[in-house]
């Protein structure tokens, strides 16, 4: 179970979400096999939807990040809830790379530069809003920066980590999204920068001393006064009947042709990795049915 913390500082101009992920993080690990760069890029990814899911004031509102740079992990897909709980998958789990020269994992080369970050907000209106940006270096946090300044036009800083151990378990994960409210003035935006510029790195405090100590570090000298802490965790809603509808989807000839050979299908989830069985008999029911909606369409 994750935890997401929301507080203030400097007299409300700032408002910061620490999130401690790392059980979110070794959910996904453990689901999709991912290698140790994988687990890094989609855990990042995981801890900053999550918060940005959390931000949402919408009952039932989503935020489905994509993130598609061009590496050889190709897609990095998140998705939210308005709780922070997530779930999400790379298109190549076991994508790994060398480590860098500094002896980090090579989130942005695994990732690429080569694309977009997109962002996707649906707060139950007929169309999301959708917004993007060019990826700036892959390794996730800077182009979630990146998103705000461009897309939602707030001022913000976007801290991501994810700590792989020896055996290639979580040992931490999580991160921070700050934002700066309109009229912050200069002497506390440039604490708010000495703060996060001179703080040790950010998966060690998390291993070390948990996420509060993040926000401490972040909001050192600006007055925080913590607003909210709960539980956000890995949650994938999938159910037969949902898949069901994703495969009537595909239209009636589709589905017919499917039934012919009499084996029926196995249709496994991209999120969490259960699968459903559809005999035959069931896709040609799918397929009838199909047929009379485009009849009387």
């Amino acid at each position: 179970m994750g935890t997401i913390y929301r507080a203030v500082g400097g007299d409300e101009f700032i408002k910061i979400s620490v999130i401690e992920g790392r059980d979110i993080v070794e959910s996904a690990r453990q689901i999709h096999h991912l290698s140790p760069t994988a687990s890094a890029a989609l855990g990042r990814t995981l801890c900053a939807v999550s918060m940005m899911g959390d931000m949402m004031k919408e009952d039932n509102a989503a935020v489905t990040v994509r993130i598609e740079g061009g590496g050889p992990i190709g897609c990095v897909v998140a998705v939210s809830d308005c709780g922070g709980n997530v779930r999400g998958y790379v298109d190549h789990p076991g994508c790994d790379l060398p480590l860098r020269a500094d002896g980090k994992l090579d989130v942005g080369g695994a990732v690429g530069r080569n694309g977009l970050l997109v962002v996707s907000k649906d707060i139950g209106l007929k169309e999301p809003y959708i917004g993007s940006t060019q990826l700036v270096t892959g390794e996730i946090g800077d182009d979630f920066t990146r998103y705000y300044a461009e897309s939602e036009q707030v001022p913000a800083a976007v801290g991501l980590g994810v700590l792989v151990d020896t055996d290639c378990t979580i040992k931490a994960a999580g991160g921070f999204l700050v934002q700066l409210m309109p009229g912050a003035p200069d002497g506390l935006i440039e604490t708010l920068e000495d703060n996060i510029f001179y703080m040790d790195a950010l998966t060690t405090i998390l291993a070390e001393d948990g996420a509060e100590a993040v926000l401490a570090q972040v909001l050192k000298g600006l007055d925080m006064h913590l607003v909210e802490q709960h539980a956000a965790v890995w949650r994938c809603p999938c159910s037969r009947e949902r898949v069901a509808s994703a495969l009537e989807s595909i239209g009636a000839q589709a589905l017919a042709e499917m039934a012919e050979d009499g084996k029926g299908a196995d249709v496994d989830c991209q999120f969490c990795g259960k699968q459903y069985a559809f005999s035959s008999e069931e896709l040609r029911a799918m397929a009838e049915r199909g047929k009379k909606i485009e009849n009387n369409s």
